[in-house]
């Protein structure tokens, strides 16, 4: 099997990827982007958000750090995701509620 050369690879990963953004709000002034998430394309926005809330939650590593997020934060370290915050997909903002998602 022939491998996928660098260009292919990025294309392929455009095609099926996208990124949503988070805005962390909830304990701030004013809200604030912090992270851009890969998101599987082709999942429902509620599974989109679901997806960026788990990779921006630290659990064994500091979330900001991981592979499939982009932290544009201004600190070197940033909480986690928490109810109240929202994930921006494509033009539709979505609040963390206690329970689920809620389009604003």
């Amino acid at each position: 099997m022939k491998k996928m050369n660098k260009k292919t690879k990025a294309l392929m990963k455009t095609l099926t990827t996208e990124n949503v953004a988070v805005i962390h709000a909830a304990f701030e002034d004013t809200p604030r982007t912090v992270a851009f998430v890969e998101v599987d394309k082709l999942m429902s926005d509620g599974g989109k958000c679901e997806t960026a809330f788990m990779l921006t939650n630290s659990i064994d590593d500091a979330w900001y750090t991981g592979d499939k997020v982009n932290y544009i934060g201004p600190d070197k370290a940033c909480r986690s995701t928490s109810v109240g915050d929202f994930v921006l997909v494509g033009k539709t903002k979505y609040e963390c509620k206690s329970a689920g998602w809620s389009k604003v």
